[in-house]
């Protein structure tokens, strides 16, 4: 790199000025403090800049889920739950999963290394399948 022979101090290479940024001894440290400060801000603020281009499609399968939940056209999860768990005794639950073009939850259990889906109809709560 060549440099104006005026200016040789502001014509370093560009790992050096980064090392400057964070030079304690020649900023002294109370600068270098309000410089990671700053730094740590920026880093911050990325991930929210980023958030609406993450979000703007549909939302998958939660966002179709949340948005039947909040219009009354389906039970919530704990309330299927609620009544089919009992029925299930000895078994082990696994979790729901919900499936928007169907309307359904398949709810998965395990006992004795074999897997049990049970579907329920996500509007009435009323088991419509069982699978091995």
């Amino acid at each position: 790199m060549r440099c104006p022979p005026a200016t040789p101090e502001t014509c370093l290479p560009p790992s050096r000025h980064i090392q400057d940024l964070f030079n304690a001894a020649s900023l002294g440290t109370e600068a270098v403090m309000k410089r990671i400060s700053t730094l740590l801000a920026v880093l911050a603020v990325l991930p929210a800049l980023a958030a609406p281009q993450a979000y703007a499609g549909s939302g998958g399968e939660q966002g179709e889920l949340r948005r039947e939940r909040r219009a009354g056209n389906i039970l919530p999860p704990r309330e299927i739950e609620r009544d089919i768990l009992p029925r299930m005794a000895g078994m082990q639950y696994l979790g729901p999963e919900y499936d928007p073009a169907a309307m359904t939850y398949r709810l998965k259990f395990i006992k004795n290394g074999r897997v049990t889906f049970i579907d329920v109809d996500a509007r009435t709560g009323r088991i419509i399948g069982q699978s091995r």
